[in-house]
């Protein structure tokens, strides 16, 4: 279902978009246990000022939290994005924001893919996507069979009910 602009506002007033930052925190944290498992050491940024300049970490990978992804098929690649939903300019984020980013993960706690930047924007560049914008987001949707195929690293953590 697409939101309206007033759904969007009204989600935003009722902390929606607070809750939600939280859940994808919450992830970051929990794709940090896993990578770390997998020989990939996540050493985040905590400053806005670090996080704006260089990226969400170290190593250069943007994780993303797609909580629709069993249920639509396909991953949200997000490439533009604006905090309020009144904002009529939205800013370059996700695989066109200009930091450190090399890689960007996105999945949920059962499955996440690895992808290099660049594949993704080839991707989107070949048309093997279907573009999707949403009051406060903008970017596509990338099926899952292309997903499998072109990402780099594939996880199936199996164990959120021991990650906190």
């Amino acid at each position: 279902m697409k939101q309206t602009l007033e759904e969007s506002k009204k989600a935003y007033a009722n902390g929606y978009y607070k809750d939600m930052l939280e859940n994808g925190l919450e992830f970051q944290d929990f794709v940090t246990d896993s990578l770390y498992k997998h020989g990939w050491v996540v050493v985040g940024y905590s400053s806005r000022k670090y996080q704006i300049e260089k990226g969400e970490n170290i190593l250069g990978v943007e994780i993303k939290h797609d909580m629709n992804w069993q249920k639509t098929g396909n991953l949200y690649i997000e490439t533009a994005e604006k905090a309020r939903p009144e904002n009529p300019h939205y800013v370059s984020s996700g695989i066109h924001r200009d930091d450190n980013s090399l890689f960007f993960l996105i999945g949920d706690y059962e499955k996440f893919w690895v992808f290099q930047k660049q594949v993704l924007k080839w991707i989107e560049k070949k048309g093997l996507c279907r573009r999707v914008a949403t009051p406060t987001s903008r970017g596509f949707l990338v099926p899952i069979e292309e997903a499998d195929r072109r990402c780099i690293l594939f996880i199936e953590p199996k164990e959120r009910g021991n990650a906190v």
